[in-house]
């Protein structure tokens, strides 16, 4: 286990361990959730870390200057307990593309883990890469021109898949010299069947460069996550304190509360990550759609009715019944929808106590952000299903509702064929199925109309 902070110096307690993990999109998340799984792992000596940021250059800056070290603050209701991370051996700008494409395609790397968001897949609503995005459709371009001969590294690949499958491409060329090959591709953002989703944008953007694709097939795995810890956005001010009090220029705070399910082949190997408490399982889906549905979709419905009553972060909009209404009321239907050997009162019970931690100051704001990709998966299946089994989806068109109208930044009342047609222009959007039932349009906009009479919370 890594050493407490005792002193403003961060100074690993052990020599580096040897990079074998490829993180890209390396933020607050990754460290508080991979990075510490792999700290805590029981070879942890084993299993370091490469990682890549996105867009932010300061941050994988600061890092390097930490020799990769940070500390992770775990912040309950009455009390902060902290712990250096040792995991992270290395940090890179996201645009270090000739560093990335030679740890992908060395013979030490086993595995690579992926947070890059949703959107940052950019993907169409069925999962194929949306060649009508101009970054994508520039990497389509210049990995054709890589099938021609062109050298990746003077590619100018610019999305995060774009240069997954570029790196995967110089391994696969320099497989037969060095014994790479086999390796797994783990994603850890928050959609339903991510590990199958990824595998087709990969093997999709693959198939323009001849023989990769099968190539792909034969070596790559990749393993489908349900990942929880909530891991608020620090402020410049609390960085600042947090500065002062541990020496730590980019520390990350974290809630107690941590589960990490994977499924899924690790062909070149894996961190011992059972001893972190993490579950490897033959069936994800019922454990991550209890998280996307439950915890992810209660911060969608929050983060779009909270701030119509007020509120700028989840403890604040947790606290107010009108939002806690609708939250049991979301809860209520998904539940129905959910095996009952995954304990779902006992995890509805420790999300409110989760979102009620007045320490952790989660902005709502933060959780808006692709809050229509988010939707699309957290809320709308929750509405088809109650749909199907005939029943109205009275909570879920709350959601909807409440989207809708923090969209509009004005509630528009009334009911006339207009406003219809209106919701079912937004629901569209989302859900062409949902859009096209008539009763599920009329009762988001009962939803719309009833927000309008919600005054903000006292």
């Amino acid at each position: 286990m890594s050493a407490p902070v005792t002193t403003s110096a961060l100074v690993r307690t052990r020599p580096a361990p040897p990079a074998r993990i490829v993180h890209i999109g390396l933020g607050a998340f990754s460290r508080s959730h991979i990075a510490w799984y792999t700290a805590h792992a029981a070879d942890a000596q084993d299993w370091g870390i490469a990682a890549y940021a996105g867009r932010s250059a300061e941050l994988p800056q600061a890092l390097t200057a930490q020799d990769g070290l940070y500390t992770l603050v775990v912040r309950s209701k009455d009390r902060d307990s902290a712990e250096v991370i040792e995991s992270v051996v290395r940090a890179h700008r996201g645009d270090d593309t000739d560093s990335l494409f030679d740890d992908i395609a060395s013979s030490s790397t086993a595995i690579v883990t992926l947070t890059v968001t949703e959107a940052g897949y950019r993907a169409t609503a069925l999962g194929e890469p949306d060649s009508s995005d101009p970054a994508v459709a520039a990497d389509l371009a210049a990995l054709t021109r890589i099938a021609g001969g062109l050298d990746p590294k003077r590619a100018g690949l610019g999305t995060a898949m774009g240069r997954l499958v570029a790196g995967l491409y110089l391994r696969q060329q320099t497989s037969g010299l060095q014994g790479a090959g086999a390796l797994a591709i783990v994603c850890c953002d928050n959609m339903p069947d991510n590990g199958p989703f990824v595998r087709g944008l990969v093997l999709a953007l693959a198939g323009t460069i001849p023989g990769l694709a099968a190539w792909i097939e034969e070596n790559i795995s990749f393993v489908s996550t349900s990942i929880d810890r909530i891991t608020p956005r620090v402020s410049a001010e609390e960085q600042q304190i947090l500065a002062q009090t541990y020496g730590d220029q980019v520390a990350v705070v974290a809630e107690p509360f941590t589960d990490w399910v994977l499924s899924g082949e690790f062909p070149a190997g894996r961190p011992q990550w059972e001893a972190s408490g993490a579950r490897i399982v033959q069936d994800i889906a019922p454990w991550e759609t209890r998280k996307l549905w439950l915890l992810n979709g209660a911060h969608s419905l929050l983060a779009c009715m909270g701030p119509l009553r007020g509120h700028e972060d989840v403890a604040h909009a947790i606290a107010d019944p009108a939002c806690l209404g609708a939250v049991e009321a979301f809860w209520d239907e998904a539940e129905r929808h959910l095996p009952e050997e995954l304990g779902v009162p006992a995890y509805r019970q420790a999300l409110l106590e989760r979102f009620g931690n007045p320490r952790i100051q989660h902005l709502l704001a933060q959780i808006a952000l692709d809050t229509e990709t988010k939707l699309r998966v957290r809320v709308a299946p929750v509405a088809q299903r109650e749909l199907e089994a005939g029943r109205s989806a009275y909570a879920c068109a709350t959601v909807f509702g409440a989207w809708i109208a923090k969209n509009s930044g004005t509630v528009a009342t009334g009911s006339d064929e207009a406003n219809v047609l209106d919701v079912a222009h937004e629901l569209r959007r989302i859900s062409s199925v949902l859009a096209d039932d008539r009763g599920f349009v009329n009762a988001v906009q009962q939803a719309v109309n009833a927000l309008s009479y919600l005054a903000p919370s006292a």
